[in-house]
């Protein structure tokens, strides 16, 4: 192994969060399977992530519904929930596009 090559796959490894070793032995398999186990334990975060910014944003939009109902006026809590919304979905398509086949 070149040095070049090492230092390409410590750069590799550190951006992964796994060994060398570990590198090597999912960049391996992966080729079998489609995803690194350092892959899918990512997505998984991610999706765990955007499970919670859900029920945050979920318990906001029932207490802007009821303030709304109550008072008729809409609120900028509104405006900037559905802004959370909005990003909530855009980092779903994002991990959805992460977990499909390259």
């Amino acid at each position: 192994m070149t040095p070049e090559e090492e230092a390409l796959l410590l750069q590799l490894a550190l951006a992964q969060g796994v060994t060398v070793p570990r590198l090597l032995v999912e960049a391996t398999l992966s080729s079998a399977v489609g995803e690194t186990p350092t892959e899918r334990r990512n997505a998984m975060v991610e999706l765990f992530g955007i499970h919670r910014l859900l029920a945050a944003v979920s318990n906001n939009v029932n207490q802007i519904a009821k303030a709304t109902n109550a008072t008729g006026e809409v609120h900028e809590d509104l405006v900037q929930t559905l802004r959370a919304v909005r990003r909530t979905a855009e980092r779903v398509d994002t991990a959805i596009d992460g977990l499909s086949p390259r």
